[in-house]
Formats: structure tokens, sequence, C-alpha cells
């Protein structure tokens, strides 16, 4: 893979899970890393000491992403100390499972505003820095949930659809400037949260996917280290399902 040093990059909600294993492989593959959280301060503390650890820099950026000026705060707070901005990847976000019928507006509003508006205006905001990178990259993740029909997670899902919207759609606007605009679908991975919901466990989904195993955060990081790197050069617009396989079978999830 070609190397990632001398870039700069962003990746939100790294404290943990997915977002932490992208900004470590980020790191891994040369690139200095800003770790945004929102509410775990020591996950993104932990998170900076293993990109530490492998000799690039790191710092971390608290911020509520539900908030446009926190977005737009969080962009300014990496372009000023890195000096540039080469790749964004937005992955902050919140997930419950409801029901329609248990779906209140504000939980709607949540997801939304982390899961779209958070992603549509860290994008907005770093699209300037991202273009004069030359070079830039911007990463959202979305899920397997905005394919896939999934019961007790439809609002869920429509945010991860509306991210495809979002994702292709800035790929189309951003690419004259330079910048592509990728989306990764993982699957079921491996973090804590997935395996509290009622039927959700280890067998029961690894069952149901072809390469017979639930995955884990660096099978995410890796792609995303791909898509950020100059081998994926003619790569925009894409949403790469990392699920085992899960979405070519036909079904729910």
């Amino acid at each position: 893979m070609t190397s990632l040093t001398g870039r700069a990059a962003l990746v939100t909600g790294a404290g943990i899970g997915i977002g932490q294993a992208i900004a470590i492989e980020l790191a891994r593959q040369g690139a200095r890393v800003a770790v945004h959280y929102g509410g775990s301060a020591a996950g993104a503390g932990e998170t900076v000491a293993r990109i530490e650890a492998l000799g690039r820099d790191g710092f971390t950026i608290q911020g509520d992403l539900r908030v446009v000026a926190d977005c737009e705060r969080v962009v300014d707070e990496a372009v000023e100390r890195f000096g540039r901005l080469d790749i964004l990847v937005n992955n902050a976000g919140v997930t419950r499972a409801q029901s329609l019928a248990e779906t209140t507006e504000a939980l709607f509003d949540e997801m939304f505003d982390l899961n779209v508006k958070g992603y549509f205006f860290c994008a907005r905001q770093a699209a300037r820095a991202l273009e004069r990178s030359g070079n830039g990259v911007i990463i959202n993740i979305s899920s397997v949930h905005g394919r896939l029909g999934s019961p007790n997670h439809v609002a869920y899902a429509a945010t991860k659809g509306a991210v495809t919207g979002l994702t292709q759609t800035l790929a189309i606007e951003l690419a004259p400037r330079g910048i592509r605009v990728n989306a990764i679908g993982p699957g079921v991975i491996e973090v804590p949260r997935y395996f509290g919901w009622p039927g959700y466990t280890r067998e029961a989904m690894g069952s149901r996917i072809p390469l017979d195993r639930v995955g884990l955060p660096p099978d995410i990081a890796t792609v995303a280290a791909f898509l950020a790197s100059d081998d994926a050069g003619y790569l925009t617009g894409q949403v790469i399902y990392v699920d085992g396989g899960l979405t070519t079978r036909m079904g729910s999830l």
C-alpha cells in the first residue's frame, strides 16, 4: 500500500471501536492523526498513546458533532495543529435498537443530527483544506443497515441510507476540487454495543455470514487506509461493504 507519510487526518469518534482502529491504522501507514471524541476522553487518550507509540503525532479534540459550531471548530483545530488536512474520516455516530412505534422524535433527531448532519458539516468545513492538500479524501462510515432491511433499526437504517446519498453526491461535487469521497459499510463488527441487543450474539450473527465469523475493527481500518491512499486514486463515490459477504445474501439482517 502507498504510504500515508506526511499526510494529516481527522477521525471522528476515534475513542473506541472502529474509529479507534482506523486512527491507529492511518498512523501505522504514516499519517498524523487528530483524534476526535464526544464523551470518551479516556478512550481517545488511549488512541493517541497508541499513535505516539508508532512514532506518529496525534492529539485529541472534544466536540459534540450534533452542533454545527462544534463540527467547524473540530475541523479547524485539526488544520491549525497540522497546518493541513488530507484525510477526513466521518465515523462518529449513534444507534439504538428501537421499533417504529418506540422511536421518539427526540431519538430520531439525535441519530440524524450525529449520523448525517455531523458528517455533512464536517465535510463542508474540511473541504477547503482538503482542496489545498491536492490529494484530499473523505471516508464516511456507513453500515449494511443502510442496504439491508433490519427490524427495530428503522431510524438508524434511514441515517445510513442518507450517508450513501451524501457520499455519492459529495463525490460528484468535490471531484473537480481534487477530493475523493467514498464510504465503508461495515457488517457485524465486534464492538461492545452490538452484542447487547436481543438476539445479537456472536454465534447467531456469525452463522449468517458466508465467512462464518463476525468482523473486527481492524477489518474496517485496513480498508479505510487503502481508500485514503494513492492506491485508491481512481475510486470515488463508492460504498464498500466490509461484511464477510453478508450483503450477498437475500433477506434482512
